[in-house]
């Protein structure tokens, strides 16, 4: 029985530290995946798709190239998880909207979000608009499954609001493009806002008050007040 028991303890610690390790070896990748996946969106941005390569990433990303490759198998499987980066950070800070919660929450959480990541996350909406005017070659199957229905369900909700008198009869599919543009500008066009406003970078402040401005403006677009 005690023989039974210590190797019971052994086993345990034995598994104790193969998930420790394995925990371990996890952080280590996701680390080194977060850093070239950086490096590569600074080289796209700059040299865009065609001109940017591997090596470039990788001396970017200040790691030997083999290491690259060894997470990514070649240049477009490193563009695409950039893009897909991009929009899993949009789709998880605009989240599900709550149909209870009213359009004004709605189109409030909406933009903030949206702002909120055009100040922190520039590069990663002129990576999107790149690809977008370039044909979207890489994000065809994204655009006509995901995004079609993600904006279609958007339209019918905020249509359910409308045809309740919960706010004004407007276009429900150019909200959502108006809204796109207006926050999207301020990361796509940051060189051009700071050049006018004279301004060497976006400072805190300047996120609250475009985030202030554009939802009480669209709100009241919308026959809303924030609540």
């Amino acid at each position: 029985m005690r023989e039974k028991n210590k190797l019971t303890k052994q086993t345990h610690l034995q598994q104790k530290e193969q998930n420790i390790k394995t925990t371990k070896q996890g952080s280590i990748r996701e680390k080194s995946q977060d850093k070239i996946l950086a490096a590569a969106q600074e080289e796209f941005i700059i040299q865009g798709y065609k001109g940017a390569t591997v090596q470039a990433i990788a001396d970017r990303a200040k790691l030997p190239k083999a290491n690259v490759l060894y997470y990514f198998k070649n240049k477009e499987n490193i563009y695409h998880a950039v893009l897909e980066r991009t929009l899993a950070m949009w789709d998880d800070a605009i989240g599900d909207i709550d149909p209870d919660h009213g359009p004004a929450v709605a189109i409030e959480k909406f933009i903030a979000s949206k702002v909120q990541l055009s100040f922190k996350e520039p590069d990663a909406s002129k990576i999107y608009a790149m690809e977008i005017i370039q044909g979207a070659q890489h994000l065809k199957d994204f655009t006509r499954t995901y995004l079609r229905k993600w904006v279609r369900d958007k339209t019918a909700l905020f249509q359910h609001w409308i045809d309740k008198g919960e706010m004004n009869d407007v276009d429900p599919v150019h909200l959502i493009f108006l809204i796109w543009s207006t926050t999207q500008h301020y990361a796509d066009f940051d060189n051009q806002i700071l050049t006018v406003m004279n301004q060497a970078d976006f400072e805190e402040e300047d996120c609250d008050r475009v985030t202030a401005f554009l939802t009480d403006f669209i709100l009241r677009g919308c026959g809303l007040k924030k609540d």
